[in-house]
C-alpha cells in the first residue's frame, strides 16, 4: 500500500533552504519517492486544527520505504540542514 509524507514548512533562511531542496530530491528518489506537490499556491478552506505555511507531499511505495528514506544515513546531514533553516512538521501515513 502506498505511503505519503506531508511536510508543512516555515522557511527561515530561503537561500540555505534552496540547498536543502537540491540535496533532498535525489535521496527521496533513490528510495522510490516522488514529489506530488512542492510549495505551490494553496488556499486554506478550513483551519480549526492547523494552519499550514508551505506544503510538500511525497509518495512512496510503502511505509517501509518512506521510513527508510526518513531514517537513512544519506538524509541525516540534509535533514540537519533543514532543521537549521526551517521549522517543519512531518506526517507519514498510509494511503490508497
Amino acid at each position: 500500500m502506498p505511503a505519503y509524507i506531508i511536510v508543512d514548512t516555515k522557511i527561515e533562511n530561503p537561500e540555505a533552504y534552496e540547498e536543502y531542496k537540491a540535496l533532498a530530491r535525489p535521496i527521496v528518489e533513490s528510495y522510490g519517492g516522488a514529489y506530488l506537490a512542492r510549495g505551490g499556491p494553496m488556499e486554506i478552506l478550513e483551519s480549526d486544527l492547523w494552519s499550514p505555511s508551505r506544503l510538500v507531499l511525497l509518495k512512496f511505495d510503502s511505509m517501509e520505504k518512506a521510513k527508510a528514506f526518513a531514517d537513512s544515513k544519506e538524509y541525516e546531514p540534509v535533514k540537519a540542514l533543514r532543521h537549521a533553516n526551517a521549522k517543519c512538521s512531518l506526517v507519514l501515513f498510509e494511503g490508497v
